[in-house]
């Protein structure tokens, strides 16, 4: 009796015990499943870049355009040749010798944002003979006409410009002697300039003096979708592009330290000249972005106000600029220069190498 009753009680605890393993088992997996979420989340993450962000309707601009260059109806006004489809909104018609933009109303005073343009170039002319391109701009000024796609000239703040047409095929020989194979563009290119009012942007060098960086991107007559993508968070400049129907966005430039004041205005710009095609804004989505900033370095902002725009280490960026840039004319005589200096460091040797064993012939004698 006692051997049953003791084996009763151990199967009893066997019980127990598979029990006890099959309450424990979902805390368990629920543990493992919250770790592996930390982990993935940790291993995806950036610190840099923990932030959320929110569409902001007055800074954007989409279908259906509703009132869109009307008096106070809209937060969005027209200028020059542009008009309001369905569809876009048509910066420039392709014809020649015309100019149009739209312009935000209302300045924006957000220190973090993201503003995604969707965007379409296309029209009759064939490769090299289209023009000139459009632009993306936050600046201080607004409404202004002008030679930089559409906009004035000396500007205050940040252009974003997709160029379309390559001035200096007109130097054709300057550019051989100017740029090494390396360094010559494909068109259509996209760059990014900050201006303080007083420096011009070079249309016979496509902005090369000016620029903080770029990409070739063949943007025109696409029949998907192309996409301009520009990040301005903690003082550092993005852009991005998504040009290929791939649904992938494509590293164009980053360039940090990058101060640019608050209350500036969005717009977008275009311009024709001999040459033309049909610029279109189809949308401009701003993003307002949050992130995550320490005590410290909200002291440092507040500290720090930025008043006229700039880039950090610029003088940086031109110097690696020149170097990248350096013609085969300059290779030419560095390594001409080179080998002569060569030539002379071992005439010089052989000399004193002659001397010396002359004086030595001497010694024995």
């Amino acid at each position: 009796m006692a051997a049953v009753n003791s084996s009763k009680l151990s199967r009893s605890k066997s019980q127990l015990n598979v029990m006890s393993r099959w309450n424990i088992m979902p805390y368990k997996l629920h543990l493992i499943f919250t770790f592996l979420l930390l982990f993935v989340s940790l291993c995806f993450s950036d610190d840099d870049h923990e932030m959320e962000e929110f569409l902001k309707r007055e800074f954007s601009l989409s279908k259906p355009y509703q009132g869109v260059g009307s008096l106070g109806s809209s937060h969005w006004e027209l200028m020059g040749d542009a008009m309001v489809t369905t569809d876009q909104v048509r910066l420039t018609p392709d014809m020649q010798s015309r100019q149009g933009a739209v312009w935000s109303r209302i300045p924006c005073h957000l220190k973090d944002w993201e503003m995604q343009v969707h965007f379409k170039v296309h029209g009759q002319g064939k490769k090299n003979l289209n023009g000139d391109g459009l632009a993306i701009w936050y600046t201080k000024e607004r409404m202004q006409k002008g030679p930089v796609f559409g906009n004035m000239d000396n500007f205050t703040g940040l252009g974003v410009f997709v160029d379309t047409y390559p001035n200096e095929e007109k130097y054709i020989e300057a550019q051989k002697k100017r740029y090494t194979p390396r360094t010559q563009r494909i068109f259509p290119f996209v760059i990014a300039m900050v201006g303080n009012g007083t420096i011009s942007y070079d249309h016979e060098r496509d902005g090369r003096p000016t620029e903080l960086g770029g990409c070739n991107a063949m943007v025109r007559n696409q029949k998907h979708d192309t996409f301009l993508f520009i990040r301005y968070i903690r003082r550092r400049l993005t852009v991005m592009i998504d040009i290929d129907g791939q649904h992938e966005w494509r590293d164009c430039l980053d360039i940090p330290g990058v101060r640019l004041p608050l209350g500036y205005y969005f717009g977008a710009s275009a311009i024709t000249g001999d040459l033309s095609d049909n610029h279109d804004i189809i949308s401009l989505k701003l993003y307002q972005l949050t992130v995550l900033r320490s005590k410290k370095e909200e002291e440092e902002e507040e500290q720090d106000v930025v008043t006229i725009p700039s880039v950090d280490n610029m003088e940086l960026l031109r110097l690696s600029q020149n170097e990248e840039g350096m013609s085969g004319l300059a290779i030419f005589f560095t390594v001409l220069f080179s080998m002569l200096g060569c030539i002379f460091l071992i005439v010089i040797g052989m000399v004193v190498y002659s001397h010396w064993n002359e004086s030595r012939r001497k010694r024995f004698y």
